[in-house]
């Protein structure tokens, strides 16, 4: 039977910033025209943490099915170990994505936007059919399409939206430059499980285009964000902050670029979630200032 620290650990907590930084750059964006709302924004960040915890559990309940995460390097995989059974995992799972789904209908009756429901939906089915299903999306090198699209452009663009009623362009640039930090953080992850990842017949991005691109893709990914958010200073100045942030986006993909797999990855996967995180917090400040 699972411990409590053995569930944490399947929880993947080094993937949480990705949850949280995305609704502080949409607060920051909010807060730029007069219109932050904290409460909400902490119902955003908890639908984002809920759902992060959801494709997690997920992730690790249909790989772990699959046969997909035997003799993997990294985080304890609850089903693949034995750790926990898979229906256990499975429900930890669909309990997260409850909690996402009760804290994002009390932020949709706060705003009375209830078109975004539709918006929730379609989060909630990414998140399951990014490795679940007959047809998994993170099997046939879309990945970085969905954390994209939904832990960057939706999660940034409806925490401004649903605080200032609208979305402004330095909300569209940070939500481009969260989503891909999101990538990066999937593309180092995958990145380290290529070998296997091969032999399971999981063809991620970073298995499709081959070792020396997906390593380049990754420097792309974690650079060109912090020029983006520093674009922003032509209406906030105090964006300017982020190029803060050069140096250890540029130590990343050194490191990244300069060959490091397996284990070696492990430690880069905590830095890139720390450095979307540290970008949320600037850029979210920067723009509020």
């Amino acid at each position: 039977m699972a411990t409590a620290s053995e569930w944490l650990a399947g929880a993947r907590p080094r993937t949480l910033p990705a949850a949280v930084a995305p609704v502080l750059v949409g607060t920051g964006a909010a807060a730029q025209v007069d219109a932050a709302h904290g409460g909400r924004a902490l119902l955003a960040a908890g639908v984002g943490l809920a759902l992060q915890v959801a494709v997690n559990y997920a992730n690790d309940y249909s790989d772990g099915v699959r046969g997909t995460d035997l003799n993997r390097v990294g985080p304890l995989r609850l089903t693949a170990s034995g750790t926990a059974p898979p229906h256990q995992v499975r429900t930890a799972a669909f309990l997260a994505i409850a909690v996402a789904g009760v804290l994002g209908m009390w932020l949709i009756v706060l705003t009375g936007a209830w078109w975004l429901a539709a918006v929730g939906v379609l989060c909630v089915v990414a998140a399951w059919t990014y490795t679940g299903g007959k047809r998994p999306y993170g099997y046939l090198g879309l990945g970085e399409v969905g954390v994209f699209v939904f832990f960057g452009l939706v999660a940034v663009l409806g925490t401004t939206y649903t605080q200032a009623g609208y979305v402004t362009w330095p909300a569209v640039l940070g939500a481009v430059s969260i989503g891909l930090l999101a990538c990066a953080l999937l593309m180092v992850n995958n990145l380290r499980d290529v070998p296997t990842d091969v032999l399971a017949g999981k063809r991620t991005l970073a298995v499709r285009v081959g070792d020396h691109r997906a390593r380049r893709l990754y420097a792309v990914m974690v650079v060109l964000p912090v020029l983006l958010g520093a674009a922003c200073a032509v209406v906030a100045p105090w964006s300017l902050l982020v190029l803060l942030l050069l140096g250890p986006a540029v130590l990343l993909a050194g490191v990244v670029i300069a060959g490091a797999r397996g284990i070696a990855l492990v430690p880069v996967l905590g830095g890139t979630g720390m450095l979307e995180l540290a970008f949320g917090m600037l850029l979210g400040l920067g723009l509020s200032l």
